[in-house]
């Protein structure tokens, strides 16, 4: 079972930026699609971004592209999304998590995505 750890939120001014960092224990991780999601306070998890398996190609929820990149490094098995020009509504509990396919991330397909992590919160002042 592949098992990821976010990290690297924290509060930032509007318009700023933030990496944050997934690192996986487990073989499957470089065979595995991986992607972020977000959940602000009384709305559901969405998707943000995700790429495949060797990071050649990604895939942006609308509200996010051409802001936010996605990447990965197989060989220290850790993802990673470099967020800039931050907005106060993007506040918000950022999750990493893999599957099998890339459109199961995008999808957010319940039972093909791997279990949820605790998260790393992000905060974007006004």
């Amino acid at each position: 079972q592949l098992q990821l750890v976010e990290s690297g939120g924290g509060l930032v001014q509007t318009g700023g930026s933030l990496r944050l960092s997934c690192v996986a224990s487990g073989r499957t991780f470089s065979t595995s699609a991986m992607g972020w999601f977000r959940q602000a306070p009384g709305k559901e998890r969405e998707f943000v971004a995700a790429t495949i398996k060797s990071g050649s190609s990604s895939y942006y929820a609308d509200s996010v592209r051409r802001r936010f990149t996605i990447s990965r490094d197989n060989d220290k098995n850790t993802g990673y999304l470099q967020m800039n020009n931050l907005k106060p509504a993007e506040s918000a509990v950022y999750y990493c998590n893999a599957a099998t396919r890339l459109p199961s991330l995008v999808a957010s397909i319940t039972e093909d995505i791997g279990d949820w992590g605790q998260g790393t919160q992000v905060t974007v002042a006004s």
